[in-house]
């Protein structure tokens, strides 16, 4: 009886049509090879199409529609992979119910809750949503919610199956993770890559440190500040450390010793830099000007100062960093760098096209520029335009 269902198992194994990977398998060859052999003969080197013709025909392999589609990994859906996001939503049960009439309740302000990584998130969301639709793409998106290491493997391993390439938000995943995903998809990195992009990783970017070198450079000039702060976000944060080096860059453009001013950590937390704020002011150490490493942490600043009837900008400079709404609907309004969020999402979807279309390129890198936005925060009284 065991060695009839062993010589069942065993037909039924050699029964199983061979796939693409077996055929890369058999060969010694990637997918993409064997993809482009299928697709464009004349695309790939004579001795290894001719490695994989000999594995096609040992193996009886039979290349249909759908099996080249998927040999080429044309999906027609890219991948965006995103965490740290486990805050940002109500995960409790949801039950289906219905009811005769409208709930009423209290609705506090809700000043405590705001997070900037949702609001960061949904522009570069935006973004590779609009590419995508523009390009007749799908997007398919992944969040990584309360998810150890190895979690996070497994779900992005399980996506990457999925769509033809990935694009990941940089500390999304292990570093690695990423090698692993590598080895199956194209992925492009968002924000920055890991090991300042040793390895070679296709990655998208903004002008993190021009941007802040800009701003500190603008606020010596023009309001001759010698007194500041910087209120800084996570250590693990790459735009937060590139922002930091421009910081220190734009000191030292102007002789002025960055060891010499204070830094607070605030985690780009609303919350956290209010507190900051609000013991430097108990403890009288105010200084000229507080330099916010996102907006954010600015627009916290500002609540403490206005609870406490400091003025902006007459007593103290805030600046932000990113351009998120907020900003500009504070009162007063936020001098900030404003980033292009929504064009980083469709840089990202671009990219992956181009690394679709060219496997064999070397990695791209794109920076893209940033704005600095002077408003009330720093500059009191703008100019109408017209004005001069």
């Amino acid at each position: 009886m065991i060695q009839f269902i062993s010589s069942l198992l065993g037909a039924m194994v050699s029964s199983k049509k061979p796939t693409v990977y077996d055929v890369a398998r058999e060969a010694g060859v990637s997918i993409a090879s064997v993809s482009r052999s299928l697709r464009k003969p004349d695309s790939v080197r004579p001795a290894t199409r001719e490695l994989i013709d000999q594995a096609i025909e040992r193996l009886g392999y039979v290349p249909s529609g759908s099996a080249q589609s998927l040999a080429a990994r044309r999906t027609g859906v890219i991948g965006l992979f995103m965490s740290n996001l486990d805050e940002l939503d109500d995960l409790s049960d949801f039950t289906l119910s219905s009811v005769d009439e409208a709930n009423v309740e209290f609705d506090p302000p809700r000043r405590d809750n705001h997070h900037n990584d949702s609001l960061y998130f949904d522009q570069v969301l935006r973004g590779c949503e609009l590419e995508t639709w523009r390009r007749g793409l799908s997007l398919m998106v992944n969040l990584g919610l309360n998810r150890n290491e190895k979690g996070l493997t497994q779900l992005a391993s399980d996506m990457a199956g999925k769509v033809d390439g990935l694009i990941v938000m940089a500390r999304s995943v292990p570093d690695s993770t990423l090698e692993f995903l590598r080895r199956r998809v194209p992925v492009v990195m968002v924000a920055d890559a890991p090991s300042d992009n040793e390895s070679g990783y296709d990655l998208v970017r903004v002008s993190n440190r021009k941007g802040m070198r800009t701003l500190v450079q603008h606020l010596i000039d023009r309001h001759h500040i010698d007194d500041f702060a910087y209120i800084a976000g996570p250590d693990d944060s790459p735009d937060n450390h590139k922002r930091y080096v421009g910081f220190c860059e734009g000191l030292r453009s102007r002789n002025m010793n960055p060891e010499t001013v204070p830094i607070y950590r605030a985690e780009f937390s609303w919350t956290i830099a209010r507190t900051i704020t609000q013991d430097m002011i108990s403890r009288h150490k105010i200084p000229r000007a507080l330099v916010c490493a996102n907006d954010q942490m600015a627009l916290g600043v500002c609540r403490a100062l206005m609870d406490n009837d400091i003025r902006i900008p007459q007593d103290v400079i805030v600046t932000g960093f990113d351009g998120i709404k907020e900003s500009e609907t504070n009162e007063p309004r936020i001098t900030t760098v404003r980033q292009p969020m929504r064009n980083l999402g469709r840089a990202a979807v671009s990219t992956m096209v181009q690394r679709l279309e060219n496997p064999d390129a070397e990695p791209f890198s794109t920076e893209l520029p940033v704005t600095l936005l002077l408003r009330e925060s720093s500059e009191g009284k703008i100019p109408a335009r017209g004005d001069d």
